[in-house]
């Protein structure tokens, strides 16, 4: 006969034993958050390039990830795209006059960021004036033709995104940052995609900063792992605005990856760069192949940051 005390030890193990079967039957999750420039695209084509890049970087190591693995995609670029059009800010290659308060407060931030791409890429005071030549205007952060000539001769010697790229990025990201409609509206996307069961986040560019702030402003999701690539959120005039800085209490570890050739990205997450604790591991060993080496698949190809995926699993 079971005395009462071997009752309640048996009964208690057997209850352990069903909430560790629970645990372990929660779906696997991974939520892919995308960066700019994917206005016009098909969510279900990028959710697949995202999916089948890390994949195949996983099937040259004999990996795999979990059958069943519940991949989500939230999709913004259509929303933001909406916004920017909406905004009618100009980069400084398409200022001709003075604008609005707005438009002034858009190209002192550009420039912000451009000064320290500059330094962090090493183009030189030299490389610059011979873009800007003989203007005659004072140099400063609202002389949008300065500006213009380091975002130049970024494209000339940095090795990485063009021109074009880096204004239409710092746009972007400003307008994100500083518009509450716009970071709503977009955290809404990606929130409708998230719940309560363990998730792994992988955001990359933009979507990194996106990842960031939901997270952050979510401390009751359960985040083992977030993963950023391609990440500016080491370039100062990007993270002041979502200042107080700090850890996620949502995520359990954060895995930063980057390319030391991707303009974007140059800065790690480091206590220079993003002091926070416990600290991010950063990983600089990446060599994204794309012709910017800022693309997705150069990213989710690399075999240490598809292993670090893959891992959160196990």
């Amino acid at each position: 006969m079971i005395n009462r005390r071997t009752f309640m030890t048996l009964a208690s193990a057997i209850a352990c034993m069903r909430g560790m079967n629970a645990e372990a039957a929660a779906p696997l999750r991974l939520v892919f958050i995308h960066g700019r420039s994917q206005q016009g695209l098909d969510p279900v084509v990028l959710k697949k390039t995202w999916s089948d890049a890390l994949i195949s970087a996983l099937a040259i190591q004999n990996l795999k990830l979990p059958a069943s693995i519940d991949i989500e995609f939230p999709y913004y670029g259509d929303a933001l795209d909406k916004f920017v059009n909406q905004s009618k800010i100009q980069v400084a290659s398409q200022v001709r006059a003075r604008g609005s308060v707005q438009q002034d407060d858009f190209l002192a931030f550009q420039a912000q960021v451009a000064n320290e791409l500059v330094v962090n890429a090493g183009v030189s005071d030299a490389q610059i004036d011979a873009e800007y030549g003989n203007n005659p205007k004072t140099r400063g952060p609202l002389n949008w033709e300065w500006v213009q000539a380091i975002l130049q001769a970024l494209d000339k010697h940095g090795g990485g995104l063009s021109a074009d790229a880096i204004e239409a990025f710092t746009r972007d990201v400003y307008l994100y940052l500083t518009s509450d409609l716009v970071r709503d509206q977009i955290d809404k996307i990606v929130l409708k995609t998230m719940n309560r069961e363990p998730t792994i986040v992988v955001g990359h560019s933009l979507g990194s900063v996106v990842a960031y702030n939901v997270l952050k402003t979510n401390p009751d999701f359960k985040v083992p792992m977030l993963v950023t690539i391609g990440s500016p959120l080491g370039i100062r005039a990007i993270r002041t605005p979502l200042s107080p800085i700090g850890f996620p209490r949502s995520v359990t570890s954060w895995f930063n990856a980057y390319d030391t050739r991707d303009v974007v990205a140059l800065n790690a997450l480091d206590s220079a760069n993003f002091a926070i604790r416990p600290p991010i591991e950063n990983y600089s060993g990446v060599r994204n192949g794309t012709s910017n080496r800022h693309g997705i698949t150069g990213y989710l190809g690399d075999a240490t940051v598809a292993r670090k995926i893959h891992e959160s699993f196990v």
